[in-house]
């Protein structure tokens, strides 16, 4: 596949949104780098907006102070990631959507590569960067879709020992250098059509935090649509800036998942998820007590056992989710 050198005609609208929630400092850092790249793409008219989830750490104020032409949303509470980008894509009538974390940073013409690869693949609805660490190391972007049965695959070690196909494999072990299709991408950073946002209605803002853009994709490829990774297109992503820290993490990223799962797979998916994941997490468990034994692996240990019993007790006795 081939991305033509300059977009194919005249102004592109575009609306880029980030949702904040106490980064300040990173959103204007965010901000800063965002409207550097505008300023390189003349031929995108755009909009910024910035929806704040009721931040204590005078996010508003200062974006209102430093970035006067950026369109704020200011919620009373927090409305969560997907309810968030809602907002902004209801109030906008751009005809595409850049959705930017914000602890992403667009490096160089990031955003006209997204919008030519759009215009030459009509049958994409969302192409999704390459994503760097803060250290310019590669940060996996793409995933497949869970599944209960991936779910067993990857607990029974099977999808490790066939990491390159198509039925077992994920993209782990690709180097992401290539374009290509593939389940979803990260939701740090992606571009979608107005025509597909509408199609769909957004996110389902059942979700919180997780899982919300893993369950909007596959929306759209029920639909015949498809979903494009270019590495064409880079941007830095720092991660879980405002997560709330490794527990609240941990807990609200499986809450997605059973959302995720129930709602595409049924009662009977959750099930088998589950049991998956305890048998999965009870083995590994197994495995880390008796490597601790040695003494060169003892902090490993400690920690891979304290993930495993938690995740192991929490799938056996956490059964409440949004209906």
């Amino acid at each position: 596949m081939s991305t033509p050198a300059a977009l194919d005609r005249g102004k592109i609208r575009l609306a880029v949104i980030i949702v904040s929630f106490n980064t300040r400092e990173i959103t204007l850092r965010c901000l800063k780098t965002l409207f550097a790249a505008l300023g390189s793409t003349p031929q995108v008219e755009s909009e910024v907006w910035v929806v704040d989830n009721a931040s204590h750490d005078g996010s508003v104020a200062a974006t209102e102070s430093e970035f006067p032409d950026v369109r704020v949303i200011a919620n009373s509470e927090n409305h969560g990631f997907g309810k968030a980008n809602n907002q902004a894509m209801k109030s906008s009538d751009a005809e595409y959507f850049l959705l930017l974390n914000s602890d992403a940073f667009i490096i160089g013409d990031a955003i006209g590569v997204l919008l030519r690869y759009l215009q030459a693949h009509s049958e994409v609805a969302i192409v999704g960067p390459q994503l760097l660490n803060r250290d310019g190391t590669l940060q996996a972007s793409c995933w497949k879709f869970p599944s209960p049965s991936r779910v067993w695959l990857e607990n029974l070690g099977i999808a490790s020992l066939f990491p390159h196909t198509s039925s077992f494999g994920d993209y782990f072990k690709w180097a992401h250098d290539s374009e290509r299709d593939v389940d979803f991408v990260s939701g740090a950073c992606f571009l979608i059509r107005r025509e597909d946002y509408q199609k769909t209605g957004g996110f389902d803002e059942d979700f919180a935090l997780y899982a919300e853009e893993t369950d909007w994709q596959k929306r759209l490829t029920k639909r015949g649509r498809k979903i494009a990774f270019t590495p064409d297109a880079k941007v830095t992503h720092l991660g879980g800036a405002s997560g709330g820290g490794t527990a609240i993490t941990k807990r609200k990223f499986f809450d997605g998942l059973d959302i995720y799962t129930r709602k595409h797979h049924g009662v009977a998916g959750v099930l088998l998820m589950r049991a998956g994941m305890i048998i999965g997490s009870g083995a590994r468990a197994i495995l880390w007590t008796g490597l601790g034994i040695l003494p060169s692996r003892r902090v490993a240990a400690r920690e891979k056992l304290q993930l495993h019993w938690w995740l192991l007790l929490r799938q056996a006795t956490h059964w409440k989710w949004p209906s």
